[in-house]
């Protein structure tokens, strides 16, 4: 019988071959707005694992008052066109389609970068979000942008796509739609009939530059959330009109809007909320319309994808996030290799990346947007097989022996603990939020058990063991402790402070009150006020910052937040920990501000902290004192992806992951991939 998720699907006069898509976005590969080798590549790795269709251009803007702001393309001028036309052969040739998203982000951007022109919206509603006090529409500009649509639209045709996807939530067309944003009393306000009018300008306008070859769709949002803008009837019913215009061939359904982070968490969601949440949305829209409905919400699993498709709810399921972290889901799929998947975890490192205009990166996969230098499936050695002995089960010694194990060596993996993970174990542990982490550690456990690797747990060694073993590589992956020396020099009571890590695993007694003091910046501090809070504490969150979890971007934070407000958590930025005392009563914490060193003092009964972790590296010394190679990497080596200088008499040693500096999860998989698939 065949899987649902194989069949085809046809939209319009395009035969897709399966229907598993991802959803265009922005990955940040794209450089002054044209597609780069980078971008051709990361699209090529879906095609090749077998999607059935890829969207390209996430947020591809069609004037300049549209900047492109998260590194996306420009299809403001024919420059596009070459690029989206390598990138649509390279698709085409693997057998999957393409489309290209176009927008005008209208309120939904800055005005202080690109050509530093105004931003532009239906009415002067501020976007909480992105802040710009947009000015007003006139007539004149309502035709030039439906232009610039057309114009863009022409361009990705040239290129030979198969379709053009507008954006119509959150963007240009929704700002016009949504009566929270539209206050015009013209032609284009007021009425239902009267909102709509500009997107069908632009639809019409695209479908005449394009004609009926390519296909045309719309993204639109189900239904807002948003006060005073469309309700989920509404919604439907502007899906409903839109398509017996004749001028669509797909709708994709999203639930939500973007005007505010919060909102962005919603329409992205993050790991620890519902899977396929939105599904009931997409699927009202379908009952309503008679073309294909496609959707994509935090869809990471086969099992909820499939239910979509076989359901009905839905007619293509986006699995986009889950093909940052498996781009080979359907090739697997197909062989029958389900459980081989790396299942997208949810920890929204790739989208919080772009949001500090970094490029997207998949926190467990670090071929992911590397293609040109690290492949997505370890090519076997050329050379004999070697002994390679890895210290250390977390992530970074995991993927070490996973990758050195594809390579064709033979592979003694040991780890002191009873488990696997690490301190990503730990962290999982925090609360139900956190717990989809787990899916990192069991996949590299599942891949390493498989590629038959030697794992040895309840194994604590040292240099003599090792040695015993006689390697021929030796990569030392034992992590790092917690660092509780945040005070400064000779001030009273780092003996007095726990660590968050601690906290967590139930090594720390925590009393009623709790002070989490954040040096950090990043989830672990947050996780633990959870943690705490799910266990009846009072607490307290300070850090020097100036706000809390400055590390955590877009999607993440807000549900922290949300929780630590309504739990009465006092917040306390821009304060140092400078002392802390034994006192009739438990702790008492001194405070400093950052900016005036006016000092606070706090009673509680337990200080924990958050400082980062202390490389474990006692035994890499040890062996490095002993090795061929004197415990050094060759980083020139490293970066181009080369095979390590050969030592002769005896074994090389490497350090990686936070036994060789304190980062996080994506840093020390990196580690262990670039260095052991050279290997």
């Amino acid at each position: 019988m065949t899987d649902p998720l194989l069949t085809p699907l046809t939209v319009g006069g395009l035969t897709l071959r399966n229907r598993v898509f991802s959803s265009s976005h922005t990955p940040g590969y794209c450089v002054d707005g044209k597609v780069t080798d980078r971008y051709v590549r990361y699209h090529e790795e879906k095609a090749r694992g077998g999607i059935g269709l890829t969207m390209v251009g996430g947020s591809t803007n069609v004037a300049p008052d549209s900047p492109s702001i998260w590194g996306q393309l420009y299809a403001g001028d024919d420059d596009v066109v070459p690029g989206l036309r390598e990138l649509a052969d390279a698709v085409h040739a693997l057998g999957a389609a393409v489309m290209c998203q176009i927008t005008h982000m209208g309120r939904r951007t800055i005005w202080d970068d690109g050509d530093w022109l105004p931003t532009i919206a239906p009415s002067r509603v501020r976007e909480p979000a992105h802040r710009s006090f947009p000015r007003v529409m006139e007539e004149p500009d309502i035709r030039r942008v439906v232009a610039a649509y057309a114009a863009g639209a022409r361009r990705v045709a040239e290129a030979g796509l198969d379709g053009v996807e507008v954006i119509a939530y959150g963007h240009l067309i929704d700002q016009f739609w949504s009566p929270a944003v539209n206050r015009r009393t013209d032609r284009y306000g007021g009425s239902l009939d009267n909102r709509l009018r500009f997107g069908l300008e632009v639809l019409e306008a695209i479908r005449d530059a394009i004609g009926d070859r390519v296909l045309l769709g719309i993204r639109l949002s189900g239904d807002e959330r948003l006060d005073d803008g469309l309700s989920r009837e509404e919604c439907t019913d502007i899906a409903r009109r839109l398509a017996t215009t004749g001028l669509l061939d797909f709708v994709n359904v999203i639930s939500g809007n973007l005007a505010t982070d919060p909102a962005l968490a919603e329409v992205i969601p993050p790991m620890g909320t519902p899977i396929g949440a939105q599904l009931p949305v997409a699927a009202a829209i379908k009952e309503a319309v008679d073309l294909p409905v496609f959707h994509a919400g935090r869809i990471p699993d086969l099992a909820t994808a499939r239910h979509a498709i076989e359901q009905g709810l839905v007619d293509l399921i986006g699995m986009t996030r889950g093909h940052i972290a498996d781009p080979h889901i359907v090739a697997k799929l197909e062989r029958g290799e389900e459980t081989r998947i790396r299942t997208c975890v949810g920890a929204s490192f790739c989208l919080s990346r772009i949001y500090v205009g970094l490029e997207a990166l998949c926190i467990q996969n670090p071929a992911t947007g590397r293609e040109a230098t690290i492949p997505q499936i370890t090519p076997p050695g050329r050379g004999p097989a070697r002994r390679v002995v890895v210290v250390g089960a977390g992530p970074a010694g995991l993927e070490a022996a996973r990758v050195c194990a594809g390579r064709g060596h033979d592979v003694v993996l040991v780890e002191a603990r009873s488990e696997t993970g690490g301190q990503l174990r730990l962290a999982a542990r925090a609360s139900a939020r956190q717990r989809d982490l787990l899916g990192i550690v069991d996949w590299l456990e599942a891949e390493v058990r498989l590629a038959g690797v030697d794992l040895r747990l309840d194994t604590p060694v040292d240099a003599d063991d090792v040695v015993s073993e006689s390697p021929h590589v030796v990569v030392v992956a034992s992590g790092g402790w917690p660092d509780t020396e945040v005070l400064p020099t000779g001030a009273e009571g780092n003996a007095l402070l726990v660590s968050v890590a601690d906290v967590i695993a139930g090594q720390a007694g925590a009393g009623s009150s709790v002070l989490v003091y954040d040096d950090h910046g990043n989830v672990e501090a947050l996780s633990c006020v959870e943690y705490l809070l799910d266990r009846g504490h009072r607490v307290e969150l300070a850090t020097p910052d100036r706000m809390v979890g400055p590390e955590l971007i877009g999607t993440v934070y807000p549900a922290y937040l949300e929780r630590f407000h309504a739990a009465g958590v006092v917040l306390t930025p821009d304060h140092r920990l400078v002392a802390v005392h034994r006192v009739d009563g438990g702790l008492e914490a001194v405070l400093a501000n950052a900016y005036t060193g006016v000092e606070q003092r706090r009673t509680v009964d337990t200080v924990a902290v958050e400082h980062g972790t202390v490389p474990d590296d006692g035994i890499f010394h040890d062996l490095a004192a002993r090795s061929a190679n004197g415990g050094v990497t060759d980083l020139d080596a490293l970066l181009a992806f080369e095979p390590q200088p050969e030592s002769s008499g005896g074994f090389d040693v490497h350090l990686v992951g936070d036994a060789l500096a304190s980062r996080n999860v994506h840093a020390a998989i990196h580690d262990a991939r670039r260095l052991c698939q050279a290997l």
